[in-house]
């Protein structure tokens, strides 16, 4: 048999020899064997059951999750010649009653099924009058509540088959299951451990990056603009992201689709045939595309946020050089992703499961900050100890040179176990750390720890990201519960102990940092100078000359922008944002960036408009009218900001005006959480705890809010 399956193997599929590890999974099915089948994405596990599924008499059934990966299976077997079809809810219940009528007629080798149909008890009726002598389980790690995309609908295949009259072999197949999931696929669907072929987690032709610090529209601009030829994904955590994304690259001319939950299906089956179809270049989408994709030439895979485990990260990076050819996998990391991903992890979750999913998300961010090998990290996650260093990720690549950091990491462990371990999380952590004036810290007495300030030269998102670090490379633990909490593990305590030291690269430097002595530095100094001229006060008052250098190396254009610049925050970019800004574009304007240096296009500044008598009344006026922000921006030619800042201004001096639906109530929940975390004395904290979605506007919208309620209760 196992003679014919490689004759098979030759004429349908044009192969001369099988890859590693099908072989061996084919002649453990050929021989009656249960087996499991773990190989990463692009591995070929589909031949492992399809060429048996011709070699046996009968007709073979392919649980499979979803409808996409269906489509396209089924496709592909046809276009070979293969007689395959699939019953899913995309399909009409005539057509699925003739296709099952032809099933046992024996038209077909292989029926493709969604896992829920064995839920039906007429449908598996109708199984037992078929001749089945295999059962593929494809994404078996679905079976797994250990697993990252647990399907209770995967429980029945076990007592589908233990009713079918043929007592066909069951085939596992997954690439991306840990030990403790693969134990449950072999405990659940009765494999035994030893029929397991497993050909590694490791994929030599990707190169894996991580990047950190920078504007990530920016980047992946950049990015997709200096590889415009060829096909890539781009993976957001929200639809709203997906939306957001799209909007901006087909602005840009970019030849891009979408794919998201929130689309009809007609949109999203033709957005994916374009891409199949190379009329689109560019996918943006959320984790429900790409399953079952076989698109081939996938030079690019970029993750714009962060995945909840890494599970879901590899499958969907492994969607890029399922050819073979070199490809790449780069995830874009910010630290708000985490919020978002607690937040979907709180809402999609059962209470059982949401520790084992928060733990996973700590592997991700571990992920995100490990200064070892990134394949190496992935592979090891899977089970694999004996892997070496890549030497082709952001990681082994890396030339910059390392710094000692035990000092500032003892300081970190000491106010660990000061503030009582096990009790409280990062953030709060390192607002000890930085000496912080929140309200949360005098309420706990947290300032009279020796260890309060103690790290006050650095910023609150430097001692966090250190932490991040620090967490990674298990000097810093965490308890995982509805709250993440920190604890000092034995690593740490060789570190407190003076027994081991701790290292740590240099921060990345910018990539189109521009020299301290360029032009524009000191056209911002004198600009300084003139407005602390003007208000009485000495020039660093104004901006320091770090913030002046970070100005030079971001380059802001809008305000938004102008807030990721250290030391802007609200009130300096509503006093001297729109000053700034636009010496920077004038700059720019007779300066333009090098296109070699993968610039953005340089949009002008609007100039300040004329101040107008109780200006604010107007723009609630056109308010009162039905016009949006933007759309009252662009009428009365004034910034979003300062239409923003009119609308409050109205609500505080108790006008007619109700902020509450400019709040949208997804955003309330995780403002409120920023909040508990961060306090509500300060905006800047809470931004850096909510999604980058939330504006700095609702923010203050919500504490207006909450101001007034409370101001009623009294």
């Amino acid at each position: 048999m196992l003679q014919q399956a490689k004759q098979y193997l030759h004429t349908y599929f044009g192969y001369s020899e099988f890859r590693k590890g099908q072989e061996q999974a084919i002649e453990s099915v050929l021989q009656g064997e249960n087996t499991i089948c773990v190989m990463p994405t692009g591995g070929g596990k589909s031949i492992c059951y399809q060429i048996p599924a011709l070699v046996l008499d009968g007709l073979t059934i392919v649980v499979s999750p979803l409808i996409s990966l269906m489509k396209d299976q089924v496709d592909a077997l046809l276009q070979v010649g293969i007689s395959a079809t699939y019953i899913n809810s995309s399909i009409s219940a005539k057509e699925a009653g003739e296709r099952l009528f032809r099933a046992k007629e024996g038209q077909y080798k292989l029926l493709y099924i969604a896992p829920e149909r064995l839920e039906s008890y007429a449908f598996v009726e109708e199984l037992k009058r078929m001749n089945i002598p295999l059962v593929a389980v494809d994404e078996a790690h679905c079976i797994s509540q250990w697993g990252h995309d647990f399907r209770p609908s995967y429980r029945y295949i076990q007592s589908m088959v233990q009713q079918l009259p043929s007592k066909p072999i069951i085939m596992a197949l997954t690439a991306t299951a840990t030990p403790n999931v693969r134990d449950d696929i072999c405990h659940l669907l009765h494999i035994n451990e030893k029929q397991t072929v497993m050909t590694g987690f490791e994929r030599e032709n990707l190169t894996f990056s991580v990047v950190k610090g920078q504007d990530r529209l920016k980047y992946l601009q950049s990015y997709i603009k200096n590889n415009q030829n060829e096909a890539g994904i781009i993976y957001a955590a929200t639809r709203k992201a997906v939306d957001k994304l799209y909007d901006l690259l087909v602005a840009k001319g970019v030849q891009v689709g979408k794919y998201h939950a929130g689309m009809s299906d007609a949109d999203r089956s033709e957005e994916q045939e374009r891409f199949l179809q190379d009329d689109t270049t560019v996918m943006v989408a959320t984790s429900a595309f790409g399953m079952g994709i076989d698109k081939s030439n996938i030079r690019y895979v970029v993750h714009f946020q962060l995945p909840k485990n890494m599970e879901s990260y590899y499958q969907e990076a492994g969607r890029a050089g399922r050819d073979g050819l070199p490809s790449e996998c780069t995830l874009l990391y910010s630290s708000q992703d985490v919020q978002v991903q607690r937040y979907l992890i709180d809402q999609s979750s059962d209470r059982e499961r949401m520790t084992q999913e928060l733990e996973k998300l700590q592997f991700m961010v571990d992920y995100c900050h490990t200064e070892n090998c990134l394949q190496q990290y992935i592979t090891s996650y899977f089970g694999e100890t004996n892997t070496e260093a890549c030497e082709r990720c952001s990681n082994c690549t890396d030339q910059r040179t390392s710094f000692d950091i035990t000092k500032e990491t003892q300081m970190i462990l000491s106010c660990v176990i000061r503030m009582g371990q096990k009790k409280y999380g990062k953030t709060l952590t390192a607002q000890v750390l930085t000496g912080s004036q929140n309200q949360k810290i005098k309420q706990f007495g947290f300032e009279k720890l020796t260890t309060y300030g103690i790290l006050k030269d650095m910023s609150a998102k430097q001692v966090s990201d250190l932490m991040e670090y620090l967490i990674s490379q298990e000097i810093v633990g965490v308890e995982h519960g509805q709250y993440p909490t920190l604890y000092v593990p034995p690593k740490g305590k060789d570190i407190l102990l003076g027994k081991a030291t701790v290292s740590r690269k240099e921060a990345v430097v910018e990539t189109k940092k521009i020299a301290v002595d360029h032009p524009l530095f000191d056209a911002l100094r004198s600009l300084r100078r003139e407005i602390a001229e003007r208000e009485g006060v000495p020039p660093f008052v104004i901006f320091s000359d770090s913030s002046l250098k970070d100005m030079c190396a971001k380059l802001p254009r809008t305000g938004e922008e102008f807030l990721q610049v250290n030391g802007v925050g609200e009130l300096k970019l509503k006093k001297y944002g729109e000053e700034f800004l636009q010496a920077i574009t004038g700059f720019l304007e007779e300066n333009p960036v090098p296109e070699s240096e993968g610039s953005m296009e340089v949009k002008p500044v609007r100039k300040a408009a004329k101040k107008e008598k109780d200006s604010h009344k107007l723009t609630l006026e056109l308010f009162h009218q039905g016009l949006g922000i933007k759309d009252i921006s662009q009428k009365r030619e004034l910034s979003i900001t300062t239409v923003e800042n009119h609308l409050l201004q109205c609500a505080e001096q108790g006008l007619d005006i109700d902020l509450a639906p400019l709040v949208p109530a997804e955003a309330i929940s995780l403002i409120q959480a920023a909040i508990e975390v961060a306090g509500n004395e300060k905006l800047k904290p809470i931004k850096e705890n909510v999604p980058d979605e939330i504006s700095y506007f609702m923010i203050k919208v919500f504490l207006f809010l909450q101001r007034q309620k409370q101001m009623h209760l009294n």
